[in-house]
């Protein structure tokens, strides 16, 4: 949610939305009135289209696709992006313990939440045994020099955990280097602002309580938090928007690499703030996995900026890290 941005006398902040990676997107830019907006909705569609072609799972002829489907034993030279951030998401599963796993297409394929068909009810045991086989952030090779991935044999990337984060950051890049001295940039619900409005005030969002319906937030007892987002990031991830039930049991989209189960805990969402949405975005779904009792030593120990709800007895719960305290007081 966002809050209002009362105009000054030349400079509005103008709104512009598109669609990418099977999401949505929207800028809000500070900008003289009279300037057409056409050439800057152009130039961010078309960084995001970079990406998406690039990093989709979706698309056959994307780098990644064709990484995925390339047999054993191969390097292959990617393009500068795919490559950042591959890099960035291997450096995060090993200093998780593999926690978080980019491998671990396999199995959001073997659950229902990749390209494949969705799902009514779990896989079997002996499938999931199978795809986990696969996974294993370990088993790649990177060679900086050359931009280069070593494809071991069966390994499939997925980094629709990272990819949209990129997305807002590369979209900022963009409008830097246009000249745009204040935005907030949003892809799928991760945002990332930069500047202030024209009257001076922060760029402000809300941190939605699960449930509410997407763009439909209204009224503040809908929200968790506000936070300002002058020159940082922040993702959310939730269980409440992706997931099937079966006997019972939801399971949720976020599947626990080294099990290759959904995750069984109490986590509804969790928000987190960093410099850059590269950051934010897969610290969200590795909080995710590890719970809270897990994740918030991890993000004290590293001073990340967390924030958790959770379903409790008595209704929904939040317990945040000290550095997340600290954010909203700036």
């Amino acid at each position: 949610m966002l809050t209002g941005t009362p105009p000054s006398r030349d400079l509005v902040v103008q709104s512009l939305q598109g669609e990418t990676m099977g999401t949505t997107w929207s800028v809000r830019a500070v900008l003289p009135v009279e300037l057409s907006l056409r050439s800057w909705r152009d130039g961010i569609q078309a960084t995001l289209d970079l990406v998406d072609g690039q990093m989709s799972t979706y698309k056959p002829q994307s780098a990644l696709s064709c990484f995925n489907a390339a047999p054993a034993g191969t390097w292959h030279a990617m393009p500068a992006e795919c490559f950042e951030v591959v890099a960035h998401a291997l450096a995060m599963a090993r200093d998780s313990g593999g926690a978080y796993d980019p491998t671990v297409g396999p199995l959001v394929n073997l659950w229902g939440f990749g390209p494949d068909a969705s799902r009514h009810e779990p896989p079997a045991d002996e499938a999931v045994a199978v795809a986990r086989e696969r996974i294993g952030w370990w088993k790649l090779k990177l060679d900086a020099a050359t931009r280069s991935l070593y494809q071991p044999g069966g390994i499939y990337l997925d980094l629709s955990s990272v990819a949209k984060g990129y997305g807002v950051d590369l979209v900022g890049r963009y409008l830097d280097s246009v000249g745009v001295g204040a935005w907030l940039v949003e892809v799928g619900g991760e945002l990332k602002g930069h500047g202030s409005k024209p009257d001076g005030s922060p760029w402000r969002i809300g941190v939605e309580r699960p449930g509410a319906a997407v763009g439909a937030v209204e009224n503040m007892d809908q929200l968790s938090q506000v936070v300002t987002l002058s020159g940082r990031a922040i993702a959310t991830s939730g269980d409440y928007r992706r997931q099937f039930e079966a006997g019972g049991r939801s399971y949720s989209h976020h599947i626990d690499p080294r099990t290759g189960q959904p995750v069984p805990h109490v986590v509804a969402s969790v928000s987190v703030i960093a410099r850059d949405a590269i950051q934010a975005d897969p610290l969200g779904t590795l909080m995710t996995v590890l719970g809270p009792d897990q994740g918030l030593p991890y993000a004290r120990e590293r001073g990340l900026a967390v924030l958790f709800l959770l379903h409790g007895k008595d209704g929904m719960e939040e317990r945040l890290s000290p550095a997340f305290a600290e954010a909203l007081r700036s």
